[in-house]
């Protein structure tokens, strides 16, 4: 399975990374739009996971852009804010599956990808 990271920290990304390979998947992480975008270009990912809050760029323009150039990609959006609580993320995104907060432990979010990329 393919699956992007796009996390501004580039350790939480690598975390979550490592988190994720020990699964048996391959990640791509990025830590900025522009990454995000040239990932998106050449890889057909299953699974998106992306931080709301991008210190480079901005999150729903990749998500946009994933629901046109990758509409089967499943995005889980990650944030530490309070930013999108009232659920309102799944009206702006189709690709949406789910919304956490970036400090769910990496296992728990292996599990989420894992759980959502097989209900495609």
């Amino acid at each position: 399975m393919e699956v992007l990271i796009v996390e501004s920290q580039p350790e939480l990304g690598y975390l979550w990374q490592a988190c994720l390979e020990r699964q048996g998947m391959k990640v791509t992480v990025a830590v900025d739009h522009d990454e995000a975008l040239e990932a998106l270009r050449k890889t057909p990912f299953e699974m998106i996971i992306l931080d709301l809050i991008l210190a480079k760029g901005q999150a729903l323009g990749i998500a946009d852009y994933a629901s046109y150039r990758r509409p089967e990609a499943r995005i889980i959006f990650v944030t530490n804010t309070s930013f999108f609580s009232d659920g309102s993320i799944f009206q702006l995104s189709p690709n949406a599956c789910a919304f956490v907060q970036s400090a769910t432990p990496p296992e728990d979010l292996a599990a989420m990808v894992q759980h959502y990329a097989s209900a495609t």
